[in-house]
């Protein structure tokens, strides 16, 4: 897909509207949720035809937030997300399909410098006029990974059996992205724009 293609135009991610949701199970049966704050990216969209779409994200792992200071540090930790080697995680997109009534979203997902590819169940939730005239668009998609894919391994076996964190995490997105300012008519002053 090329990033000139007459039919898409760049969206850049809000990121004060956009994040990253994850749960775990812990001690095999109660769930912990936490969440990423601090997303950036662009998304090269089609409205007219979404599979020639494309996506480039990051999230600042730093910004883990479970509720619980103790857990948030550990995640941030060798053991876990090494945040002060890897800053960052990224998700860029290679294809986009058409599922039902949404879209299969196949990509490379890299944490730490693990790089593994990944499909997001997601929807496009439209467009909308913003605060600034601009334009405004929604998406929101799912999956599940294996954390120790990632070379994100640490447990401690419980004395019943199974293990203290679960392997499978489950990922839930909801995006905002503003359409990018389109450059001024060449003697048209963006300021008298409507």
């Amino acid at each position: 897909m090329e990033i000139d293609d007459p039919m898409k135009t760049t969206w850049t991610i809000d990121a004060a509207h956009t994040q990253a949701e994850f749960s775990a199970k812990h001690m095999m049966i109660t769930t912990v949720r936490g969440h990423f704050d601090g997303a950036s990216g662009t998304i090269e969209f089609d409205e007219d035809d979404p599979t020639n779409s494309s996506v480039v994200a990051t999230l600042d792992a730093a910004s883990v937030n479970t509720g619980q200071g103790q857990r948030d540090g550990h995640l941030k930790s060798p053991d876990f997300l090494d945040v002060e080697r890897f800053p960052t995680i990224t998700f860029r997109s290679t294809k986009v399909e058409k599922a039902g009534d949404g879209y299969r979203i196949s990509g490379d997902l890299t944490i730490k410098d693990v790089t593994k590819s990944v499909v997001l169940d997601a929807e496009y939730l439209g467009v909308v006029t913003n605060m600034k005239d601009g334009r405004h668009a929604g998406f929101a998609a799912k999956t599940k990974i294996d954390r120790e894919a990632f070379g994100l391994t640490w447990n401690v076996a419980l004395e019943s059996g199974g293990w203290l964190v679960g392997r499978e995490i489950t990922i839930s997105i909801d995006a905002a992205a503003d359409q990018a300012v389109a450059a001024q008519v060449e003697g048209t002053p963006a300021a008298n724009a409507a």
